[in-house]
């Protein structure tokens, strides 16, 4: 497992498409003699169009496959429509990979879309083991040139790979591990499928310091530095080395369930007395752990944040005034809230917050400074400071102090705030017990790493808070979501609109005695179509 960093930050999921537009060549035809092209003018050939024959899909898959099979890297990226991308993978497949004796073997093709069985042998150093997967591909009409190609992903060449990856073969940079909950229970990919890339990084990380020793790998190396390689086949075992995590192997078990229901979505679960994270989880087709790295806008769920500063800076209380009007402007932009949610031109703040009226937010946004509601994230929920030390790669979250329409906007978590469900699991953490204890996966005394520290918040602040997501828990918009959780409970939804989705971004945070989770669904909906009961799925099973 080489060293490098799973670590593509994103706001949203964005797919790289890749036309064969560009590559091969026109096809120009000598008219020497005058007799070839339209007409015999020497013009030329007419580039086919529509889709890949049956007979053209068979040709190309089986000259693609031939020249794979004998590792003419070259060769094989050419009758693909992507010949630049291909070309290094393939390379890497046959050179680095050390993957020789390949056989491939196509299974029935449907329309332009070829499955098919690999067999080989991966061999270093004078060891030797089998390997074998299934993969499929798809040929398509090159824009350009008319030809039939194989339609370039990197997962043709293996399920696992993503763009920018390729395969290595030798030694482990780092001893295997065996990653452990809190209790004891032994934590696998194959029983918790998205623990999977979290796995990889804490063998990259704390290997070494685990007590075991590397053994000889095949892996695929990620592109991005620093990210943890990925183990696809061992040739031989070094020494496993166990590290501990805080992580609860029923909640866990509970939030990859959870997930599975929406796709695109991401939850984190932690204890907020501690600050230790019970349960990570990611149901998502890029593998990315957005759970810990997303960058996204987080909608109404930011209103814990912004009641906060409200409070602390003396604009109002939870009993003070928050009128909630049908619209508000803030620097010529107009704001409104959801369809239906009838006006109160008399709400107090605890009213506005448990309906999640924006207008009641944005019409503070004259009041408070530009820099107010960041120095509130930073100072009592330790937000955006770049210094969380969580034991795997993490956003810390952004709350940029954005003049404009943008102080308004960020109220309500729109704008340009920026934060991931880690970062809302801590927030409510927070808001619940007036004491920022920074998350943490592993414990502090295996690497002896510093770990963040904040303020917190007042003991009337954090009260005020808890009684208002007590209330939206209760009776507001998370009423439905978290009836049933007993007494000691707290929530607040959200939804963030993102310019090019049909549907907003669902996203809920809540607590239930010492477990607090936050949610999201991107395309979601509203928080409680879709990351309301991811979260309750946790916490029920929490208590």
């Amino acid at each position: 497992m080489r060293k490098g960093v799973k670590a593509t930050v994103i706001g949203s999921v964005f797919a790289v498409m890749v036309s064969g537009a560009g590559y091969g060549a026109y096809n120009l035809v000598s008219a020497l003699g005058g007799s070839s092209g339209a007409g015999g003018s020497g013009g030329p050939a007419s580039v086919k169009t529509g889709p890949p024959s049956a007979s053209e899909v068979k040709d190309t898959t089986a000259k693609f496959f031939a020249a794979w099979e004998k590792g003419q890297a070259v060769t094989a990226a050419s009758y693909t429509n992507n010949d630049a991308a291909a070309d290094p993978v393939l390379e890497s497949y046959s050179g680095a990979g050390h993957i020789t004796g390949v056989k491939i073997t196509p299974g029935t093709t449907t329309g332009a879309t070829v499955p098919f069985t690999v067999k080989a042998t991966v061999s270093y150093d004078g060891k030797s083991k089998p390997l074998s997967y299934k993969s499929e591909l798809t040929v398509v009409r090159g824009k350009t040139t008319g030809r039939a190609l194989v339609d370039w992903q990197p997962s043709v060449v293996h399920p696992e790979l993503k763009t920018g990856d390729t395969f290595v073969t030798g030694e482990s940079a780092s001893p295997a591990i065996e990653a452990v909950d809190r209790n004891g229970t032994v934590l696998t990919k194959e029983k918790y499928p998205s623990l999977g890339p979290i796995l990889d990084e804490l063998r990259s990380k704390y290997g070494d310091k685990a007590g075991g020793s590397p053994g000889i790998e095949l892996a695929i190396k990620h592109q991005a530095e620093g990210s943890a390689d990925t183990t696809l086949l061992t040739l031989e075992k070094g020494k496993t080395g166990k590290v501990r995590t805080t992580l609860s192997a029923s909640a866990q078990a509970a939030a990859e369930k959870a997930v599975t229901k929406y796709s695109e979505s991401s939850i984190v679960a932690l204890q907020p007395s501690t600050g230790q994270v019970l349960a990570i989880a990611n149901h998502r087709d890029d593998g990315f752990n957005a759970a810990f790295l997303g960058q996204l806008a987080p909608g109404s769920t930011m209103k814990i944040i912004s009641a906060a500063t409200l409070i602390d800076t003396g604009l109002t209380t939870m009993n003070g005034p928050a009128p909630c009007p049908p619209s508000a402007v803030s620097e010529s932009q107009t704001f409104h809230n959801l369809t239906g949610l009838k006006p109160d031109e008399g709400a107090t703040l605890a009213d506005s917050f448990a309906r999640s009226c924006n207008t009641a937010f944005v019409k503070f946004a004259d009041s408070v400074k530009v820099d107010s509601l960041t120095r509130e994230a930073q100072d009592r929920f330790g937000l955006g400071r770049d210094n969380w030390k969580t034991g795997i790669p993490s956003f810390d979250g952004s709350v940029p102090a954005s003049g404009g329409p943008d102080t308004a906007a960020n109220l309500i978590g729109q704008g340009q705030v920026q934060l991931s469900p880690l970062n809302m699991a801590s927030v409510t953490a927070t808001a619940k017990t007036g004491t920022f204890r920074q998350p943490i996966l592993v414990a502090q005394s295996l690497d002896d790493r510093q770990l963040a520290t904040a303020q917190g918040l007042s003991a009337s602040t954090s009260a005020q808070l808890r009684a208002m997501m007590y209330r939206t828990a209760t009776s507001g918009t998370a009423a439905g979501i978290m009836a049933g959780l007993g007494p000691n409970i707290g929530a607040k939804t959200g939804s963030a609109e993102v310019d090019g989705q049909s549907k907003s971004n669902s996203w809920f945070t809540g607590y239930r005695g010492d477990v607090a989770a936050a949610a999201m669904t991107q395309d979601g909906g509203h928080g409680i179509d879709a990351a309301g009961p991811i979260v309750r799925a946790v916490l029920a099973a929490s208590g």
